[in-house]
């Protein structure tokens, strides 16, 4: 079955059945492979990506949920300021270790300050909170949201 997406601001058309998870849309037919995969039940948010600026687990929504609403992946979130802002404080903190969670953890990032521009820990905590580290990166996770935030 054709669906049209917009991902990352451009038009997408893929033949998969509507049922699919996003994200083996992203991963498997259209080479996107920013975007992981961890649990595949929605707890760990590796796969964590925004549908109109919400993020959400592409491992538990259905490609023709979305319809012409936008996807936001980690391969466009550095064309936003935010999002641009998150991953050079990545960098200077020197957040990932495996780094296999960070993508997940850029984008939950993203849209927490995308609605609260400067936020306190007990904000980051909550906006963080469904996306897991394995390696434990969480003081440095919440560093690289603060210097982002400007606060």
């Amino acid at each position: 079955m054709p669906i049209n997406l917009t991902i990352n601001g451009s038009r997408k058309s893929v033949d998969v059945e509507g049922d699919t998870p996003l994200l083996w849309v992203l991963r498997d037919k259209l080479d996107m492979v920013g975007t992981k995969f961890g649990c595949g039940v929605g707890q760990c948010g590796a796969c964590t990506v925004h549908i109109d600026g919400q993020p959400v687990r592409a491992c538990l929504t259905p490609v023709e949920s979305v319809g012409e609403a936008k996807i936001t992946t980690i391969e466009g979130i550095g064309s936003a300021a935010v999002g641009k802002k998150l991953q050079q404080a990545w960098i200077e903190h020197d957040v990932p270790q495996c780094g296999y969670c960070q993508a997940g953890q850029i984008m939950s990032a993203a849209a927490l300050l995308a609605t609260t521009p400067k936020p306190t820990d007990d904000d980051i905590d909550a906006a963080m909170n469904g996306n897991l580290c394995r390696c434990a990166t969480y003081l440095r996770i919440k560093a690289a949201i603060k210097q982002a935030a400007g606060v």
